[in-house]
């Protein structure tokens, strides 16, 4: 079992003191489509790049985490990697103070891990990774391991055919429920585990809430997928009020004015928390 004792780990904290100091649960989704981004970004020399440099510097007051989807970039082969690296080195120089995800969903045996590990931790210098769990704790050991950094570990996903694996039973509880039990109380010896849970499933997001109290959850699923905010607040706050990441990406990346975007779902995520709060 995991002990209670643990000091926290250092990105959680980063997170936690950049959600205070701007009042902000908000995590932005860095995911851009070549043909879908304006124009004058197409015509650079990096067009993700530039691309992501104007939605950080329009967003970033109102931003506690960014998490990019290696799979926008990979497609553009080296070119779209080398746009990611600039992309974390960025943020790294200019917004220390927010968090970094890299949205890799990895996850195969140990030794194959330690590389992933290796290009996410150590070469693109990424604060956290999303991560799938299939392969058990064992596999997982070189992410785990990690004290500087934070594991953010498939949970209950917000896709509608989630329910096609997810809701499988294991001893009685769906599976879903054992990955939260077997992450929250057993392979988060080192404080750095986070768990995803969708916006689009606020029932179950109460659940594990129950099973991990202390975990903060990366949450997808706001705007196009149809998440509630007010069923995501009240189901997944913590006992300090935050302990949520809430995700949103092409609603505000793809917004003809960012800033407002990004302003005003920080705002309504902040209004769902005091109404959730009255509640209570």
């Amino acid at each position: 079992m995991v002990s209670n004792k643990r000091t926290m780990n250092p990105i959680l904290r980063k997170y936690e003191n950049r959600a205070d100091a701007i009042q902000s649960l908000l995590c932005v989704g860095l995911d851009p489509v070549l043909q879908q981004i304006p124009q004058q970004f197409q015509n650079t020399s990096a067009p993700f790049f530039e691309f992501n440099k104007f939605i950080i510097e329009k967003t970033a007051e109102y931003t506690a985490a960014y998490k990019p989807n290696i799979a926008f970039y990979e497609a553009r082969g080296s070119q779209g990697l080398r746009e990611l690296e600039q992309t974390s080195e960025y943020l790294r120089q200019y917004h220390p103070s927010i968090v970094t995800i890299c949205d890799a969903k990895r996850g195969d045996n140990a030794n194959t891990n330690q590389g992933y590990v290796t290009a996410i931790f150590d070469h693109l210098n990424f604060d956290s990774v999303t991560l799938h769990p299939y392969l058990g704790r064992e596999a997982l050991a070189p992410f785990l391991d990690r004290r500087d950094k934070a594991c953010i570990i498939l949970c209950r996903t917000s896709n509608s055919g989630a329910a096609e694996i997810q809701d499988l039973e294991v001893e009685g509880a769906p599976l879903w429920q054992t990955i939260a039990d077997r992450v929250a109380n057993h392979w988060d010896t080192e404080g750095n585990c986070m768990l995803v849970v969708g916006a689009t499933y606020p029932e179950e997001m109460r659940q594990i809430r129950a099973i991990a109290p202390n975990t903060t959850f990366l949450v997808p699923g706001i705007g196009a997928q149809g998440g509630d905010l007010y069923a995501v607040l009240a189901a997944g706050l913590d006992q300090n009020g935050r302990g949520l990441m809430i995700s949103s990406s092409r609603e505000i990346i793809y917004d003809a004015d960012p800033a407002t975007s990004a302003r005003n779902l920080r705002n309504a995520i902040n209004a769902a928390k005091e109404a959730t709060h009255a509640a209570h």
